[in-house]
């Protein structure tokens, strides 16, 4: 009976107990076993040589040719449930778009995908003769393709591809964008590939580098720039501790005081009303209600009415008009030059 996604689905432990037991030498099962971290921790060649009484370089030895071996027997179709395996693996990885994290593979694939099950499949997924598997590195995490898509390089190429992309479009867009800009048909397969690069992140429908704060917030200053990006206005800063919790972020258990702190500190952000911040890059700037009025003054170069003075003010500054006339008439460096009309003092 040919087996199908479910019964590898359930069954992972044994499909990986069966092939470990196609290996002759129990030395070198335990080498295979403890080196992927099938039933436990991986551990290092220095870790299991010292075990087993030989040199790191001998494990590694050992190592390299019966996964070589492995191979070779699975591709002549005689390593037990590979072919039902990589059956499964090549269903999932079709319909995420024929590349993807072995972390999210192995979700796919079990009810339980911790740790030990995601090392099982990439395990399997390496005897698999239609599956390319991409160790994980500083760049790429542990990845898993459809060969037909094209070798290790093939598909580090198109990844680069979509990275110099971003970074020519300097910001975050949605992938569709990505992905015709840099000359993919298909965006699934452009976000498939997105996903397994360690320089680019995701955030609420758009991809761009890693180290930029609207796709990879790192701290509460980072997503309150979010928040107020996305909503583009200025937001008072229970507004801001709501969002954030009502958010896709990872962390988000923040408290509203830690908020209204961070708030204070960083200049991108500046006060423009009682609690109420607005972003410096679109054009405020940091200041009491009478700076603001100084700085209009100044710029007009002449004396103003005061209901062009509010008006003015109001551009920059989210506060009531009565407050902004109590600055008017009550300090010292307004002087009034005719009715209701107003200047700086000399």
């Amino acid at each position: 009976m040919p087996e199908t996604v479910s019964t590898i689905k359930q069954s992972t432990q044994a499909v990986v107990n069966d092939v470990l037991a196609t290996i002759e030498r129990e030395r070198e099962r335990e080498i295979v076993a403890r080196r992927f971290g099938l039933f436990d921790r991986k551990e290092t060649l220095e870790q299991i040589g010292e075990m087993l009484g030989i040199t790191r370089e001998r494990v590694r030895q050992l190592e390299k040719s019966v996964v070589t071996r492995l191979k070779t027997t699975a591709e002549q179709g005689s390593v037990p449930h590979i072919q039902g395996f990589q059956v499964a693996l090549l269903e999932h990885l079709d319909a995420m778009g024929q590349v993807a994290r072995i972390s999210d593979l192995t979700a796919k694939l079990v009810s339980d995908p911790n740790r030990i099950e995601q090392a099982r499949t990439a395990f399997l997924a390496q005897l698999c003769p239609a599956i390319l598997v991409i160790n994980e590195d500083d760049y790429y995490y542990h990845s898993a393709a459809i060969l037909a898509i094209g070798n290790d390089k093939a598909v580090k190429a198109d990844v680069a591809k979509l990275i110099e992309t971003i970074k020519k479009l300097g910001e975050p867009k949605p992938i569709s964008e990505i992905a015709a800009a840099a000359g993919f048909k298909d965006s699934a397969h452009a976000e498939a590939l997105a996903s397994i690069s360690k320089q680019l992140a995701t955030l609420n429908g758009r991809w761009g580098l890693v180290k930029w704060p609207m796709v990879n917030p790192k701290n509460i200053r980072d997503k309150i720039y979010v928040i107020l990006k996305e909503h583009g206005k200025h937001l008072h800063f229970n507004e801001i501790a709501a969002a954030i919790k009502d958010s896709d972020f990872k962390r988000k258990d923040v408290t509203t005081q830690a908020i209204h702190n961070e708030l204070i500190k960083d200049k991108r952000f500046v006060l423009i009303g009682r609690g109420i911040y607005a972003l410096k890059e679109w054009g405020y700037e940091k200041g009491t209600v009478a700076d603001i009025i100084s700085e209009v003054l100044r710029k007009s170069g002449e004396p103003l009415h005061r209901d062009e003075i509010v008006k003015r003010v109001l551009q920059s500054r989210y506060v009531k008009e009565t407050t902004i006339l109590l600055n008017l008439q009550g300090k010292p460096q307004f002087k009034r030059v005719a009715k209701a009309t107003y200047a700086l003092a000399e």
